[in-house]
């Protein structure tokens, strides 16, 4: 392996373009949805800002860089054959996530490859920045914003009530008597947490002190997020008290969180300021000249030496000879070895790639639920609509939303989601997280066996829900592709199962909901409501395919 940078050869240069044009080319699809996520989800806006920034950091360690030898790693062509098998995964899945992580092991790499261990110790930081420009997985994202949701609107109410404001939280719903604020997902605080992150990153990049320190400035962002988000809300009740609902909407309610913001920036750091105990004398070294230090210790024990030139650059000599002009154009023997087998290696996937035709996804005929009877035996239905904010959220393809009365003063709600296809990350909201968000707490929660027409039997969850003095019953259960299935892991893996072997990925969720009265128990009722799963189950299959 040659010592020489890859900079010093024109060869080296055209290799490197290849392997960017073949990475861009292998990653077309996944490059094109970050840039439509970047652009759609307000949350992800940054992003598009991140690859300037590593770019930006890169740069800014050229000096270094250059008096670092390129020697190349074969551990970068392992990182490329993860990232091919882990691409591969993601595409037969449909799981787009995994594909953009596999970009990114791709693009690193094809750096380790090119640069060798001592250089890509200098990138790794620039580098690790990329990972915050791909979108969480919308599993671990809706997860992650209901949970902040309800945290935000709890803390925010107990700023209200400590300025003396009466108010009542039911979930993510503060009623404030005379007007209600709703948390929504917008609010959640997922729009300040991942900017906020990058730039704690950032900062504890550039941070003068130990690795422990640096930590500390980077997870400060995840509480500053959470407290100075309910601090907004908690203001924004307080304002809407005193002077009305339009201190909630419009442009102020949009200035608001843009100054938290900035405001949630300047805690972070000062952080790192008081971490950094600037009244204690210390040496100003930075990150940059943190390194110089090593970078003359390995030119030295490589029997590189560096002597300076005109304006203070460097020029990288062999013992005491200067590299001369012609090794400029040096040969392709000067360039390391791992890093033309890794360009080799993504130029064929990016070949195959363009050459075998998309996988299109199958997708089941099935009736509508429009055509879903409206009597279920003795049991009559009342059509209900779901609201369109609701309707934009879960983006499902179809579904059902009925009360089924049977002339008795409770009626069972019935409701089915379904999607044709749920590769583009619009997948099922579990119950589970959906509950809590309504206002409604969980009591109980089990298994329960419902019997079929003809004998045999079927999980559900069987839940007790309580909001107030009012009680529910609910039974949901997952149905995709002929199986019936109560875990929500064991519906990732079956997607993702049948994604690969019947290339299918649509599926519903099958919820029964039965209010309790007061005096009542709640297993008097278990009976009827099994009941009438046994009456839907039958019908079911002609909407929900197996």
């Amino acid at each position: 392996m040659s010592e020489l940078p890859l900079r010093s050869t024109v060869p080296g240069y055209a290799l490197l373009a290849l392997a960017a044009i073949a990475a861009a080319a292998l990653f077309s699809q996944a490059i094109g949805q970050l840039y439509a996520i970047w652009n759609d989800q307000p949350e992800y806006s940054y992003g598009i800002l991140i690859p300037f920034l590593s770019a930006f950091l890169i740069w800014r360690e050229r000096h270094l860089l250059r008096g670092l030898p390129f020697t190349g790693s074969w551990y970068g062509l392992a990182l490329i054959f993860a990232g091919l098998a882990l691409r591969l995964i993601g595409q037969l899945a449909t799981m787009h996530a995994v594909v953009h992580y596999a970009f990114l092991l791709v693009l690193y790499g094809l750096v380790l490859s090119l640069t060798g261990p001592a250089a890509f110790r200098r990138l790794l930081m620039p580098l690790l920045i990329l990972i915050f420009m791909v979108p969480l997985p919308p599993f671990f994202s809706e997860q992650l914003s209901l949970q902040l949701q309800l945290l935000s609107s709890q803390i925010g109410v107990g700023v209200m009530r400590a300025a003396g404001v009466s108010v009542f939280l039911e979930g993510n719903v503060i009623d404030l008597g005379t007007y209600q604020l709703e948390v929504a997902e917008a609010c959640s605080g997922l729009r300040y947490l991942f900017p906020l992150m990058t730039l704690a990153f950032m900062i504890a990049y550039a941070f003068r002190g130990p690795l422990w320190k640096r930590a500390i400035v980077f997870l400060s962002s995840i509480p500053v997020t959470v407290l100075m988000n309910s601090l907004r809300i908690g203001l924004i009740g307080i304002t809407v008290e005193h002077w009305g609902p339009r201190m909630a909407e419009g442009f102020l309610h949009e200035f608001e969180g843009w100054a938290i913001f900035m405001l949630s920036s300047v805690v972070v750091l000062l952080i790192a300021v008081v971490l950094n105990k600037p009244w204690r004398p210390r040496p100003a070294v930075d990150g940059a000249a943190a390194g110089n230090a090593a970078t003359s210790s390995s030119i030295a024990s490589s029997g590189v030496t560096a002597t300076p030139e005109a304006g203070g650059s460097t020029a990288v000599q062999a013992g005491r000879t200067a590299v001369p002009a012609y090794a400029m154009a040096a040969a392709l023997a000067n360039v390391p070895r791992a890093f033309i087998a890794s360009t080799v290696v993504v130029a064929i996937g990016a070949a195959l790639v363009l050459a075998v035709p998309q996988r299109a996804e199958a997708i089941p005929s099935r009736a509508e639920f429009v055509d879903f009877p409206a009597r279920l035996g003795d049991w009559s239905a009342t059509r209900q609509s779901l609201q369109p904010a609701v309707l934009d959220l879960l983006r499902l393809d179809d579904y059902l939303l009925a009360d089924y009365q049977d002339g008795s003063t409770t009626p069972i709600n019935l409701y089915v989601a379904y999607y044709q296809s749920q590769r583009n990350g619009f997948s099922i909201h579990s119950p589970r997280r959906c509950i809590p968000g309504g206002g409604w707490e969980i009591r109980q929660s089990d298994r329960h066996e419902v019997h079929t027409a003809d004998g045999q039997t079927w999980p559900v969850n069987r839940v007790l829900i309580e909001q107030g003095s009012q009680k529910a019953l609910v039974y949901y259960w997952f149905q995709e592709r002929g199986r019936r299935l109560t875990s929500e892991y064991a519906v990732r893996w079956y997607l993702f199962w049948d994604s690969l072997r019947r290339n299918r990925t649509d599926g519903a969720l099958v919820r029964l909901v039965i209010p309790v009265p007061k005096g009542v128990s709640e297993t008097s009722l278990d009976g009827k409501l099994a009941q009438f799963a046994q009456l839907a189950e039958s019908p079911l299959g002609h909407f929900v395919p197996d």
